[in-house]
């Protein structure tokens, strides 16, 4: 395996370095993306987590986002399950702004690919993640979103509280997903003119 030292420098460090940073906030600004919730983007991610549900084979589905990445997080469109027994007051355990350290999506940002893990714990670098004690997360599937212009803008993604075997039907589900929304993200552009 060979070292690269912008994605893995020495330590490990929670979040990869992201020289992009400036570049991506000015084409989210662009777009008008990341800055407030988005009702089709929420919409969006409840269909993913519907999908992963039937895809894992479980009858809760798990949490789904649609990311934007910068200097921090912000999840435009967000699915949050209800815990069993909790009120819908209770359903929704993040916020709409997550530090870049909590969570996976920086990393796929970085390396503009997808990422499957289907039980965190069983990697080192991510097992430590605040995520995996905060919230229970053992499970994440995530792609970019790459615009026309090759900008990174984020991400979309599932995170679940048990391992799931997501191996090539889910890397298969997320890839597939992104690039629905990035072409729902495209008509937007062209609408906007």
């Amino acid at each position: 395996m060979i070292h690269d030292p912008l994605y893995e420098p020495a330590g490990h460090l929670l979040t990869p370095v992201d020289p992009e940073v400036p570049q991506r906030a000015a084409r989210l600004r662009e777009l008008r993306l990341g800055q407030a919730p988005d009702a089709e983007f929420d919409a969006f991610a409840r269909d993913l987590a519907e999908a992963a549900r039937h895809l894992a084979g479980t009858d809760q589905p798990p949490f789904a986002m649609v990311n934007f990445v910068t200097d921090h997080q912000y999840l435009g469109g967000l699915y949050a399950p209800q815990a069993p027994g909790a009120d819908a007051a209770g359903a929704v355990e993040l916020g709409r702004e997550v530090p870049l350290d909590h969570g996976y999506c920086p990393h796929v940002v970085v390396r503009r690919r997808a990422l499957v893990l289907d039980d965190v714990c069983d990697y080192p670098r991510f097992a430590g993640n605040p995520v995996v004690d905060k919230l229970g997360i053992r499970t994440y599937v995530g792609a970019p979103l790459i615009d026309r212009t090759g900008t990174v803008l984020g991400t979309i993604c599932v995170i679940d509280r048990e391992p799931r075997p997501w191996g090539h039907p889910g890397l298969g589900l997320i890839k597939e997903r992104a690039a629905d929304l990035m072409q729902l993200i495209r008509r937007r552009e062209e609408r906007q003119g």
